[in-house]
């Protein structure tokens, strides 16, 4: 069933406003890597110097090098360490908007859902993000003890984090937070397995660039598949 609210909303792609904001949000997510990776280069080079050697690179001569395609390969990879941050930021975002498509394709006649205040969302986000990258920061200990294990144990962890993170977004906007809240609780399991699902493609580089929004549309899905009925607007 998780796997079939996945399909919907991939199938879902074609729609205009929803391609617009898919595209959207991966143009932010390649810009934040970009801005990244040159953030990077210059600190290593005043830092050590104009002379500075990074392997794979070489001498680092920050414009040139931003522009390289051996740079290009390296922020690739990057998107596998930023991506789970990345997918919380941009979902966040557009939640609002991604759902609304999603419902006006798939659930008519729902009245209007509320949307979160702005400085709400963005005090929401950047809790959120702490808790992850806390998360993730602690976790480095378990991928090296666990190395065999260290992927599963990233999907694992991000997976739950994504999840709750997702659904409470998804369902708060309908039932108020509160509820959200109760629900999350709930449906733990399944919405930790849809986690899951979402987490396991932001570990692929180019794959993750879809996988926030893909992300949204599949918890909306989720939802109101858990919720099996139409509920009131807060």
């Amino acid at each position: 069933m998780i796997l079939n609210d996945f399909l919907k909303a991939l199938g879902q792609t074609g729609d205009p406003r929803f391609r617009k904001v898919l595209l959207l949000g991966i143009g932010l997510t390649l810009a934040l890597l970009v801005v990244t990776y040159a953030a990077f280069l210059a600190l290593i080079q005043w830092l050590v110097g104009p002379d500075a050697i990074l392997p794979l690179i070489g001498p680092v001569t920050w414009i040139d090098d931003l522009l390289s395609i051996t740079s290009l390969l390296l922020m690739i990879v990057l998107s596998v360490f930023l991506m789970v941050p990345v997918a919380s930021a941009i979902t966040s975002m557009f939640l609002d908007e991604v759902a609304q498509a999603v419902e006006d394709r798939h659930y008519p006649g729902l009245p209007l859902a509320s949307k979160t205040p702005f400085w709400e969302g963005v005090r929401d986000t950047v809790n959120f993000l702490g808790v992850l990258v806390a998360a993730n920061v602690l976790a480095l200990v378990l991928y090296v003890v666990f190395a065999p294990f260290a992927l599963f144990i990233f999907w694992g962890l991000n997976g739950f984090l994504l999840g709750r993170e997702y659904f409470t977004l998804a369902a708060a906007r309908r039932v108020g937070l509160p509820e959200a809240k109760r629900l999350r609780r709930k449906h733990l399991v399944t919405i930790w397995l849809a986690g899951v699902l979402m987490a396991m493609p932001l570990s692929i580089p180019l794959v993750n660039l879809v996988i926030p929004i893909m992300g949204a549309a599949t918890f909306t899905h989720l939802f109101h598949r858990l919720t099996q009925q139409q509920m009131p607007v807060r």
